[in-house]
């Protein structure tokens, strides 16, 4: 099964990266992540490879290698680019994709476009979503939007268990909970794998949805 997942967060530093590295893991699929903002010489890519132990998994350049931490528009801004969403083009690959965005869903690119704009229908959508004060809003938000524009959508919860926030997510998306990631001391290949074991039949059955 070679489906495409698009790994997405309710905000910036939720997990979308360690959750891209247990799907690849899992699915034994590939990894690209578009555009990225800064870290160039510790990037999400250099991040996921260190992590991932399958063989298969090939790792795509990014479209966009941005040297600046910030918003990609703003970073493009400084380094005298602009993004052109015509140029994000997906990786020729006969393999399974795990595309990793920036942010969140409406963050800008340019001055009219947003990470939405660069999610192909067919993609499967993983919100990662990790509980703080207005968590569950924002969480809501990104699942509905995804919802209204006919994507198919699951959840991924990071960071310590909060029973009553993730139960009222669940409930109100309606949408499938492949799991959560607990706080560890310490995330290297081992539990990555821990993680692929324990999602992969969920990943496999969500892979396997029809819009």
């Amino acid at each position: 099964m070679n489906s495409n997942f698009f790994v997405t967060g309710i905000s910036t530093e939720v997990g979308k990266t360690i959750a891209s590295a247990i799907i690849v893991e899992a699915m034994e699929a590939d990894y690209w992540k578009p555009i990225q903002s800064g870290d160039l010489d510790n990037s999400d890519t250099h991040k996921v490879k260190a992590l991932v132990s399958n063989a298969k998994t090939k790792f795509h350049p990014n479209s966009y290698a941005l040297k600046v931490p910030i918003g990609p528009h703003a970073a493009a801004v400084i380094d005298g680019v602009e993004i052109d969403i015509k140029k994000i083009v997906l990786p020729e690959t006969a393999n399974g994709l795990v595309i990793e965005g920036a942010g969140g869903l409406l963050v800008p690119l340019n001055q009219k476009n947003t990470i939405m704009d660069i999610i192909d229908p067919k993609y499967k959508i993983i919100v990662v979503s990790r509980h703080y004060l207005g968590s569950i809003n924002h969480t809501l938000l990104t699942v509905n939007l995804l919802k209204q524009e006919g994507f198919n959508v699951a959840i991924i919860f990071s960071g310590k268990e909060h029973p009553t926030t993730e139960q009222i997510i669940h409930k109100m998306t309606g949408v499938p909970v492949i799991g959560r990631i607990d706080e560890e001391k310490e995330f290297d290949k081992e539990v990555i794998r821990k993680y692929a074991k324990k999602f992969q039949s969920a990943l496999e059955d969500f892979g396997r949805t029809e819009r």
